[in-house]
């Protein structure tokens, strides 16, 4: 629902300034790019839904507050995690220009305020200037950085093993975050949607993994003690 006398989006102008799909643009050309747009603000409380599967969506939307959690429902009637964002993330923007309906359901998992830009003023023609070309580019890449994404989930999720799964998505949360200890924002049991398994036997798994000294966890913090070992449990299998 929208805000009512919502706070211009100049509010939340430092968070909009480190959202990937505003790289490179100025401060300034980044407040006249919006005001171009017209982009709308929502409010939504925790278990609102933003966005329903089967729905079509205008828009490219930007977590500004709380958190969203995008999933869908399998064949056999399991809900699966496909994305869990907190500010900043970017969602729809691979959906806002297909005549394709959603395949997935967004929800707000916290109270959250999301930014939409609709997908129409962005391609309105003569808009050329170069604040609007970098922001365009930017939208590509986002959409191919988000197509290799769904590769690599897909390459997990054909992993027959939960420890190879699980290793598999610890070394890509470990070449995300740079280092070896990283925190991740998703639950137990929205890890164990992500990895398609059960929250007990995702439990039982970490557990045996720091019996053997391969990492430390401690809710959704991680340190990965053995980063050689768990290299070599997810491409025994991967190359199987």
């Amino acid at each position: 629902m929208p805000i009512p006398n919502a706070p211009a989006w100049e509010s939340w102008l430092r968070l909009l300034q480190k959202v990937s799909l505003f790289r490179g643009i100025s401060p300034d050309d980044l407040c006249r790019l919006l005001l171009q747009l017209s982009p709308t603000v929502q409010r939504y409380p925790a278990g609102d839904i933003i966005l329903l599967s089967g729905q079509e969506n205008a828009s490219i939307r930007i977590v500004l507050e709380g958190s969203i959690t995008a999933s869908k429902i399998s064949p056999g009637g399991q809900t699966v995690t496909m994305a869990h964002m907190q500010p900043g993330g970017i969602f729809g923007d691979v959906l806002s220009g297909s005549s394709t309906p959603s395949p997935v359901t967004v929800t707000a998992t916290a109270p959250c305020i999301v930014l939409a830009l609709p997908y129409e003023r962005l391609m309105l023609p003569g808009c050329s200037d170069a604040a609007h070309c970098v922001l365009l580019r930017n939208l590509v890449e986002a959409i191919s950085d988000k197509y290799f994404s769904l590769c690599r989930r897909v390459d997990l999720l054909i992993l027959k093993s939960l420890r190879a799964k699980l290793c598999a998505w610890l070394l890509e949360q470990y070449h995300r975050a740079g280092c070896a200890m990283f925190s991740t924002p998703l639950t137990r049991a929205q890890l164990a949607e992500y990895l398609n398994c059960e929250r007990s036997a995702l439990s039982r798994e970490l557990s045996r993994m720091q019996a053997e000294g391969l990492l430390e966890t401690h809710r959704g913090s991680f340190k990965l003690l053995n980063l050689a070992a768990i290299q070599t449990q997810y491409e025994g299998e991967s190359v199987s």
